[in-house]
């Protein structure tokens, strides 16, 4: 496959031009002459091509997914080897460049399995040729190693379950029925005044969210909003670059070759990510006999239910008050707990710690709850369960926020998985699926895609949902039209907004019992609190029957599903939003400067989307709507939260050294963004003589943030982003603010030559007031001379160009004097260092500095000139119209 061929004839020009750029791209896949390589090479020559037709088959899905990356350049080998045909092959071209590489796929595995034979054979020495650096072709070519010779027969046995008795079959389609019951719908509250609850079917508005098998640090402390929001733009970049491996919900507990994989999975994810709605689509797909058919019975139980037991309990007890029907069957179910699995939700919200240990170092640590029958606290069975000390061979599935997972870093774990949520696809379906009007749809999906920060924020869906309820009303009926949100804070006031416009309120002072609500919220921001009962509500003065009727039943969610009534706001945020609107609220007078002073200096993240909505709430139009219903806002809080926003700007731009100082300093231009205060932004940030973020990786909705702030100036004096690993996604947008700086330092962003087309816009800018410019070390080649051409004949500003240690050569170089021998180029100082030149370009720049009457500074050092090339320069230096007054 490495030698070069034509394209087949029967492709068109531009198929025959994409063939040949196929061809170069297969070639930098295939790699192997590795021993491994061989040794699975060997192994799969073994096979007969009917046993090869049965692992094919038996890989069949896992393969769709491996090869989703690189589908096309496995067709076009197998079109080379004539076992595909070109309408085929264009086919999966088609699906593929339509952004459907999953069809791409099933559709030539479809092909390939249709015919036992060659084809077959061709696809796996493809998959073993290409496999470095993709973990899931590695994963499957590593089984078939391990079993060798033996993987057909096994493949054969695969499947083959012990069959239940005719009793435990029939109370196993009870249970079924009673599970499918239980988790077929879903309700979801909506704002809509008269219409307070919608129930769909889960298959109808289950949206897929992305697993994967490699979560982030579990002992993040950061809020957890905020840290999603920071690396989530950067797990999308790897999940396209699929370097992040991605798993379905039916793979937590499926082993290739075994009835299940027992132990106990670990499914994390932050606050709204959909960890209980998940759960809730795994059981109900299990029921329906979709997935996990190695189970014989699966039992759910929610933390939340198991802290209103009281005392001790049993195993036993707890499965008999969830499902009574199976207490004459339930020893004949314990005696092959192989075929079981305990499914646990919500471990942050249980009431007490399970003290996990160490198998491995207490190899004993005595029973606690030595049987299913035994009295013991609910902590101690769920421990004995997950440690395998009770029903030794069950499986059990545990979901949880990564905050409250330090105690299972004890035990011995299968697998460690956590919720990504939404990527693009996930987004977009979401907003499709809401709205049942495609044209509103689609104007929503436009509006969010074009507002970074409302769109990264999308990845959560309960933030999703929180955003389409509240852009509904908007997008529906554009004849009396309010703007939408552009900040988080925006969101959140329209959310709270239509809720109190649309729905009866109670005899009681909507403010008095918001208020009352933002007490409750803000005592659980603090304790970290995030469901709350009847002795909360009372301890706040808030009546449980205002929840029959009336606007309360939306911002705070009653669940009676379980033994004892409990309330939870929406979304964490929902409930932060409240707790810092009630600061603004309260009729006692509370020196807001002290509080904000207080919580600031918590370093457990718990305050900082609290912060944001304090200071967002200052803002005018932020808070104007919900003034209308709650009465006005106090100016004195509002000019303290100002006052303490400056301060404390002011203060973290001198202090902004070493990371955590940029970190603090990046947090205080979020909270800036959120107040959309024009005249704090330029009297603190626009007034700096320098804003240095060297060295501290940047994602793209930092950059957004960023750009949003600086939008909000007149000029940016010295910005420095050098080595902030912004990348092109980065530069995009930082664009629409970039003008605005005098001095912009960009050394080594990866921006590449994507990077400088999007950087010359802002150079283009008619306002532009960038006078220096470095973008050394961005992997620039001379494709990027082109723009950089055009935008210096028109460019009024820049004098000063740093594009050292690239590679755009002699070919990149010669183009750039084009531009220096315009007479309108103000270029005064350009740096060509480490750029691969040779004497070749020099006659162009020679020419170029004969002719320019700007440039005064020229830096060509480490580059192979040669003696020709330095005596080319050497001539033009002589001539009295040359200004260059240093040359390196």
């Amino acid at each position: 496959m490495t030698e070069d061929v034509d394209p087949p004839r029967e492709l068109s020009p531009e198929s025959a031009r994409k063939a040949l750029n196929m061809e170069r791209l297969t070639i930098q896949y295939l790699t192997s002459t590795e021993e491994k390589a061989n040794v699975i090479m060997q192994t799969l020559k073994k096979y007969s091509d009917s046993e090869l037709n049965a692992v094919t088959h038996f890989y069949r899905q896992r393969v769709e997914e491996a090869i989703e990356e690189f589908v096309e350049c496995v067709a076009y080998v197998l079109l080379k080897d004539n076992l595909l045909s070109t309408r085929e092959y264009k086919r999966v071209g088609h699906l593929a460049d339509s952004q459907q590489k999953n069809k791409a796929c099933k559709y030539l595995l479809g092909i390939v399995t249709s015919v036992i034979g060659r084809a077959q054979r061709t696809l796996w020495e493809t998959l073993v040729k290409m496999k470095e650096n993709k973990p899931k072709v590695e994963r499957i070519l590593r089984e078939i190693q391990e079993k060798g010779p033996s993987l057909p027969r096994v493949v054969q046995c695969c499947g083959k379950m012990e069959p239940l008795s005719d009793r435990l079959r029939d109370i196993q389609h009870h249970h079924k029925e009673f599970l499918c019951s239980q988790n077929e719908k879903m309700s979801v509250n909506t704002i809509r005044g008269q219409e307070k609850t919608k129930i769909f079917l889960l298959s109808d508005r289950y949206t897929e969210l992305t697993v994967t098998s490699c979560p982030r640090d579990l002992r993040l402390v950061e809020h957890e909003l905020v840290a999603r929001g920071r690396d989530h733009e950067e797990s999308q970049e790897r999940n396209v670059r699929k370097e992040l491996e991605k798993m379905r919900p039916d793979e937590l507990f499926r082993s290739s070759f075994e009835r299940s994989r027992s132990g106990t999975t670990i499914l994390s994810g932050i606050a709204g990510i959909g960890k209980t709605t998940m759960v809730q689509n795994i059981v109900y797909r299990w029921a329906t006999g979709k997935i996990y058919p190695q189970f014989h019975f699966v039992f759910h139980f929610k933390f939340r239910d198991l802290n209103l037991i009281k005392g001790e309990t049993s195993l036993k007890t707890m499965v008999m008050d969830s499902y009574p029907y199976l207490q004459d069957v339930l020893e004949e179910i314990w005696e092959k707990p192989e075929y079981l699995l305990f499914v646990f939700d919500g471990l942050d919200e249980f009431k007490d710690r399970i003290e996990f240990t160490d198998s491995e170092l207490n190899p004993d640590p005595g029973l606690s709850c030595p049987g299913p029958e035994s009295h013991c606290p609910v902590a101690d069975i769920v421990r004995s369960l997950v440690q395998q000390e009770v029903l030794k061979g069950c499986s059990v599935l545990i979901t949880s926020r990564p905050t409250a997972l330090e105690s299972l870093y004890h035990t011995n774990i299968n697998l460690w998985a956590e919720i990504q949520g939404f990527f693009a696809e996930g987004k977009e379906d979401y907003i499709r699926r809401f709205f049942a009007d495609e044209k509103i749809a689609a104007e929503v999906l436009r509006y969010v895609k074009e507002n970074d920060i409302l769109y990264t924020m999308c990845f959560n869906p309960s933030y999703c949902w929180i955003l389409c309820c509240t852009l509904e009303p908007i997008f529906k009926h554009p004849e009396h039209r309010q703007p939408p949100p552009k900040t988080i804070t925006q969101l959140y006031a329209n959310y709270i907004y239509n809720i109190l416009k649309n729905h009866p309120r109670a005899s009681d002072s909507p403010r008095e019992v918001m208020l009352r609500a933002g007490e409750m919220a803000y005592e659980g921001v603090c304790n970290m609190t995030i469901v709350f009962n009847d002795d909360h509500l009372h301890h706040h003065q808030l009546k449980p029957s205002t929840f029959i009727s009336g606007f309360m039943m939306e911002i705070l969610e009653k669940d009676d599903g379980g033994r004892r009534v409990v309330y939870t706001f929406p979304h964490l945020t929902v409930q932060e939003f409240v707790a810092a609107l009630a600061q603004y609220l309260t009729p006692a007078r509370r020196n807001l400067l002290e509080l904000l002073d207080q919580v600031h200096t918590q370093n457990d993240g718990r305050f900082e989307i609290f912060l944001r909505f304090v200071v967002g709430l200052s803002s005018p139009h932020t808070a104007r709507q919900l003034e209308e219903i709650l009465g006005p806002l106090p100016h004195k809080s509002v000019c303290e939260a100002i006052d303490w926003l400056k301060l404390n700007v002011e203060a973290r731009i001198r202090q902004a050294v070493g990371e955590g100082g940029k970190r603090k300093l990046l947090n205080m231009l979020y909270y800036l963004f959120e107040s959309q205060n024009h005249r704090l932004a330029q009297i603190t940030v626009g007034a700096v003589e320098k804003l240095d973020f060297s060295h501290f990786t940047l994602n793209p909705l930092d950059c957004a943030v960023l750009s949003h702030v600086f939008q909000l100036c007149d000029t940016i004096g010295n910005l420095n982003l050098n080595d902030c690993k912004i990348r092109v996604e980065g530069i995009q947008r930082l664009v629409p603010s970039l003008h605005k700086c005098k001095h912009l330092r960009l050394w080594g962003n990866n921006l590449g030559d994507s990077g400088v087309e999007h950087l010359s816009v802002a150079l283009r800018n008619p306002q532009c007031k960038i006078q220096s410019l470095g973008v050394a070390s961005n992997l620039l080649t001379a494709n990027c001379t082109e723009d950089l051409v055009s935008t210096l004949n028109t460019n009024c500003s820049l004098m000063e160009l740093n594009l050292s240690d690239n590679d755009l050569g002699d070919s990149g170089v010669k183009r750039l004097c084009e531009a220096v021998r315009n007479p309108e180029c103000k270029i005064q100082s350009l740096w060509l260092s480490y750029n691969s030149l040779t004497a070749d370009c020099t006659e162009d720049l020679a020419s170029a500095l004969s002719t320019n009457y700007s440039l005064m500074e020229l830096n060509l050092s480490n580059n192979d000139l040669g003696d020709s090339g330095v005596k080319r320069l050497c001539e033009a230096l002589r001539n009295p119209e040359c200004k260059i007054q240093r040359l390196w």
